[in-house]
Formats: structure tokens, C-alpha cells, sequence
């Protein structure tokens, strides 16, 4: 009896799991899948991954209505509403920062909630981030802050010759640069003018030009600047480049600097001065197309240039590839070098290589 139980036993075994039709294991199998699902329920419904990292959680949602509502951040503080938007697409790097801290808490709460900053991020600039240039283009036109201490403007002025554009505007022309560039760029570019700091070197033929006061000289001490110092500090012009398509009014413009100060903030008196004056000008101007070319020290996003903004186009906007971030050079973080358009169609919109400046080229093909 005890022989024939013992003898029986092993063949129980052997029939549930390793039996030679395989049904043992596919039950053993089926268990555990079954145990797995059971778990996973059990953690999803489990109230401990809601309730942990709730802190987490709450700074998503800070997060997505600080992206959401930056257009109401007062600028009457340090100009804290214009250097938000100034660097707001780089809110974004703190979704990965939320996100590592939410799976290490295992938060389910905290990873749900950065779906908010998430689709605010994507609605801003979500539409940046493919190529959005088309085909064609019959007008080129390059914009480069040429860097006063540039150590070498023989190579920028021959990489600047090579882009091929029909039209060059040069900002932060030093006197003792300002030789080197006219003799590189004048077999190309036979017709150019300067003024001040900025200039524009054309493959057609220039007329009209004239000086755009963007009030950089104001108070007293613009009282008792002689003539020749005050046409030395001049930083923008207005000049028309005669097409085969008619007239194009181009503005070159090196506007005010932009200071990050502890005590005054994000310090931007002389360039939002200039920003008013140069929309201004535009504002006046009688000729439909009109291209602003121009180191402005600030993003198209920043409010200080609303004024400029409501006539004109950015190009990089409307036919960019990527942000085209364009300072400075070794690694850029915001693009401040501009490109913006009336009456003409964008096409496509790129930066150039680097050059002796901390400032990219930026480049535009437009259609008329």
C-alpha cells in the first residue's frame, strides 16, 4: 500500500507540471499572469501612490500655469514679465527634472499633474520645433552682430561674402573693422552704406538712406554731444534696396543691451526706449515691404516689442527650422538677432556658422 502511494505520488507530480502534453505548465503559466495582473491592479488602486509626492505634484501645476499665465507677470518689478519671456522656452527642461523626481517617489499623482506643463509647453512652442521652411525664395538676406572684439573679420567678412545673400546687414561696425569689411565685401557687394555702427552691403543698387533715431542719446549729456560723437553712436538706418520686384525698405538696427543686474533686475531702459522709437519709424514707413534686419538684444516674445511685432513678421516663426537660437555663439540660448518682414513671404530661416563674433549670422530666404 505504501509502496503503491509512494509510486503514485511522483506521477501526480510529474502529470501537473511537467506532464508530456504540457498542460501543467500552461496552468502554472496562467497563474501567473494572473497573479501579475492581480498586483498591478493592486498598485494602481493602491491610495499611497496618489498621496506620495504631492509636493511634486503641486510644482507641475505651478509650473504649467507659470507657462500659461506669463503674459500677466508685471514688468513693474526689475522687468521680471520681459526676462521670463525671454528665456520661457528653456521652462520646459524642468518637466524632466519634475518627472525624475515623480518616478523615484513613485507618484502617480505628480506624473499625471506634469501633463499640464506638458501641453502648455507644446502649445507655446510646440509648433517650433519641426522645419517649417518651403521651396523657393528669390531674395536672400543676412543679418550678423559682427562683434566689436571679433579677432578675425577677414574670415567673417569672407564666410558672410560665401552665404550668397543679396543683401548683408552688419551690426557693432568698429571704425578700424569697418576698412577690412568694405575691401573683402566690395567685389561682391558693390553697393553698401554705413551709418554709425550698422550697415548694409547690397548686390542693388541703395538710395534713400538715412538714419533712424532710436533715442540711444537722450537727457543732458545728448546736449552737449558734438555732431561727429553723435553720428558715431548712431545704430540704426533706413536705406531701399531697389528689386526687380520694386522697392523693399530695409531697416538695420543694433538696439539697446540688456543687462541681468541684482539690484535693478533684468535691467533694459535704452533698448525698450529704442524698441518704441524703431516701431515708431515702421509705423511711418510708406513702402509695403519692408524688412527689419538687426540685433534687437531681445526675443520676439518679450512685450518691449510689441510695437515692432504687431507690423512685422518673424521669419523665424513663420518659416524657421528648430528655435535658431543665435547667442551666444559657443552656445546659444536665445536668439536676439532678427528677421522680420511686411509685405513679403517667408520661406525659410536658418543660422549661419560661427564666425569670430559671440554672435551666429541668421539668414532668411523671402518671396515676393
Amino acid at each position: 500500500m505504501t509502496d503503491s502511494v509512494r509510486g503514485r505520488a511522483p506521477a501526480q507530480v510529474d502529470t501537473a507540471e511537467t506532464g508530456p502534453d504540457g498542460a501543467g505548465r500552461q496552468d502554472t503559466g496562467s497563474g501567473t499572469r494572473r497573479e501579475g495582473v492581480r498586483r498591478a491592479i493592486g498598485v494602481g488602486s493602491w491610495p499611497g501612490v496618489w498621496r506620495r509626492g504631492l509636493v511634486l505634484a503641486v510644482l507641475a501645476l505651478l509650473l504649467g500655469l507659470f507657462m500659461l499665465l506669463h503674459a500677466m507677470i508685471p514688468n513693474r518689478v526689475g522687468n521680471l514679465g520681459s526676462l521670463v519671456e525671454t528665456f520661457l522656452p528653456w521652462s520646459g527642461v524642468f518637466v524632466p527634472v519634475l518627472l525624475a523626481g515623480g518616478l523615484w517617489r513613485r507618484s502617480a499623482s505628480a506624473v499625471a499633474a506634469l501633463l499640464v506643463p506638458v501641453m502648455v509647453w507644446l502649445h507655446l512652442f510646440g509648433g517650433l520645433l519641426g522645419d517649417r521652411s518651403r521651396p523657393g525664395g528669390e531674395f536672400t538676406v543676412v543679418s550678423h552682430n559682427v562683434g566689436a572684439d571679433n579677432p578675425d573679420p577677414v574670415g567673417t567678412a569672407r564666410a558672410l561674402a560665401a552665404s550668397g545673400a543679396e543683401v548683408l546687414a552688419l551690426e557693432e561696425l568698429t571704425q578700424q573693422a569697418r576698412g577690412t569689411f568694405e575691401r573683402e565685401l566690395a567685389k561682391a557687394y558693390p553697393h553698401h552704406t554705413v551709418l554709425g555702427t550698422v550697415g548694409l552691403w547690397s548686390r542693388l543698387p541703395l538710395s534713400g538712406t538715412r538714419p533712424v533715431d532710436i533715442r540711444m542719446d537722450v537727457g543732458p549729456l545728448a546736449e552737449t554731444k558734438p555732431a561727429e560723437i553723435k553720428m558715431g553712436y548712431n545704430r540704426a538706418l533706413r536705406t531701399t534696396v531697389a528689386t526687380g520686384q520694386g522697392p523693399l525698405a530695409v531697416y538695420v538696427a543694433h538696439l539697446g543691451s540688456a543687462r541681468v543686474n541684482p539690484r535693478a533686475g533684468f535691467w533694459t531702459a535704452h533698448r525698450d526706449r529704442g524698441a518704441r522709437a524703431l516701431g515708431e519709424a515702421i509705423a511711418a514707413e510708406q513702402n509695403e515691404r519692408v524688412v527689419l534686419l538687426g540685433d534687437l538684444n531681445g526675443t520676439v516674445d518679450d512685450r518691449a516689442f510689441a510695437g515692432i511685432t504687431s507690423q512685422l513678421r518673424s521669419v523665424q516663426d513663420a518659416a524657421g527650422d528648430g528655435f535658431g537660437f543665435s547667442w551666444p555663439a559657443r552656445f546659444p540660448v536665445v536668439r536676439i538677432d532678427q528677421i522680420l518682414v511686411r509685405g513679403v513671404e517667408p520661406k525659410s530661416s536658418w543660422v549661419l556658422p560661427a564666425t569670430g563674433s559671440d554672435h551666429l549670422p541668421v539668414a532668411a530666404a523671402i518671396s515676393w
